[in-house]
């Protein structure tokens, strides 16, 4: 198996990608250990002293690693966790569990700008953010607002609020009047 790593916007993130899919559908973020209980692979790159953060994409792996902690000192341990994990033949994901999908439902008056925001998102801005190995999920539309989640390599990146307000909310408001602003939320 042979795993190629490409760097992101975010220099305390890596993106792995293992040659095969991760994920069949979704996404999945783990940004501390406690929250990877329910994936074996997740658990394992956390054995890696160091990793901060792990995202799943549908064929990448994204890795946060600690401020202080130089890449050449984790890189092959991470990539050792990777090929194990698909050598082991243990699934990405246990359980009934589906991985996020990335938006929260919304009803009421609002409900055609949400689908037109939904679709922005999906069709234009999330797949240019998987490229960066992160993601981008929406969380609500209030008084012309829209609330957005930074996943993966997006959280903590330095060009993450240039990308939030000079990217983003210039392409919502421009295809979608009734958006006035763009603003992150936490998770």
């Amino acid at each position: 198996m042979f795993i190629q790593t490409e760097s992101t916007p975010n220099p305390a993130t890596l993106k792995f990608l293992p040659g095969q899919t991760v994920l069949d559908a979704g996404t999945a973020d783990f940004p501390q250990p406690d929250t990877a209980a329910k994936s074996p692979l997740a658990r394992r790159i956390f054995a890696v002293e160091g990793v901060t953060g792990v995202f799943l994409g549908n064929d990448f792996v994204t890795v946060t690693k600690a401020e202080e902690i130089q890449w050449e000192h984790v890189k092959p341990a991470i990539l050792g966790a990777i090929m194990e994990h698909f050598q082991s033949g243990q699934p990405v994901i246990e359980g009934e569990g589906q991985p996020e999908s990335g938006h929260a439902s919304h009803d009421g008056p609002d409900a055609d700008i949400v689908k037109q925001i939904k679709e922005l998102l999906d069709t234009r801005v999330r797949p240019a953010v998987a490229q960066d190995g992160g993601d981008i999920t929406f969380h609500g539309f209030d008084r012309g607002i829209v609330y957005l989640h930074m996943q993966g390599a997006c959280a903590g990146c330095p060009s993450s609020t240039l990308t939030l307000k000079m990217g983003i909310e210039n392409l919502l408001r421009h295809y979608i009047p009734e958006v006035i602003e763009v603003r992150p939320v936490a998770a």
